[in-house]
């Protein structure tokens, strides 16, 4: 037996020999692989793109023309020294223009990756120092201190949000997109035809100031109630007509004469036609 075993030494030994060169072989062959796959920088993560009709929180997306994204600034009477909010702000579209004109301007959005892709498409424009966006909710975001709003949400969201946009400084300006705010009236709308197939209606409030109550005027009673921007009441026994709110600018007619002028706070001043100035002071 032991003999056997040593007959066959010379043949184990060459075995080994071939399975070691073999694997040498081998393990060369393979080194190339691994340091090209060391070497190679992984693929590029694909930007996001939204889809049209996608499901957000409250609401699909649906981006709005930049036509009518021009007209709504417009309506609101943009000026640089204002400060803008757009509430639900899609892929940013909206601040980034409100930035190009050269407001400061924020969009509040649920979708994160709608935020991120608003800050890329900002910084593409240059204006990424004036466009900020944050991922939030526009129900628990304050408001307080936007000159404008900007607004592309459903009927039913604008009314929920309504009592918080009437807390605003009277004359904030609110702009919708083809949704309205209930039985709040626009104070203007203008509908767009080029370039737009749906959702082509601008639609302007101006956060009216708080008058209902009684007011004295130089002796008389001016007793005023209040829907909104649309007001009723009397002066002394006089009923008056035509009256109305603009932000903080009131007018009226009472006994023939047309009355106009400014509320500040828990004061009125003025002037009447043909009559001179006015003033008043709520009692």
């Amino acid at each position: 037996m032991q003999i056997a075993i040593e007959s066959f030494k010379p043949a184990l030994r060459l075995r080994g020999a071939l399975l070691a060169s073999a694997l040498a072989l081998a393990a060369m062959a393979g080194a190339p692989a691994q340091a090209q796959s060391a070497t190679t920088p992984p693929a590029q993560q694909k930007e996001y793109v939204p889809d049209v009709g996608q499901e957000g929180k409250d609401v699909i997306w649906v981006p709005t023309p930049q036509t009518l994204v021009d007209t709504m600034l417009d309506m609101a009477k943009v000026t640089p020294k204002d400060r803008l909010m757009d509430l639900g702000s899609g892929d940013g579209r909206t601040v980034i223009t409100a930035a190009q004109r050269g407001l400061k301007a924020q969009g509040i959005e649920y979708n994160p990756d709608l935020v991120e892709l608003s800050r890329r498409n900002a910084e593409r424009a240059g204006v990424s120092d004036r466009a900020t966006f944050v991922a939030a909710d526009l129900f628990a975001t304050d408001l307080s201190q936007a000159d404008v709003i900007t607004m592309f949400l459903l009927s039913t969201i604008n009314e929920k949000l309504r009592p918080k946009l009437l807390e605003l400084a009277p004359g904030t300006r609110i702009v919708s997109n083809s949704f309205r705010m209930g039985d709040w009236e626009p104070d203007a709308s203008e509908t767009i035809q080029q370039d737009c197939n749906t959702y082509c209606t601008a639609l302007l409030w101006i956060v009216p100031a708080k008058v209902a109550g009684k007011w004295d005027v130089g002796g008389q009673t001016l007793q005023l109630e209040q829907h909104y921007q649309y007001l009723s009441g009397k002066l002394g026994s006089a009923t008056i007509s035509e009256a109305r709110l603009n932000g903080t600018e009131i007018s009226f007619v009472a006994n023939g004469v047309r009355y106009t002028g400014q509320v500040n706070g828990r004061q009125m001043n003025g002037s009447a036609a043909g009559q001179g100035s006015w003033s008043a002071k709520r009692v």
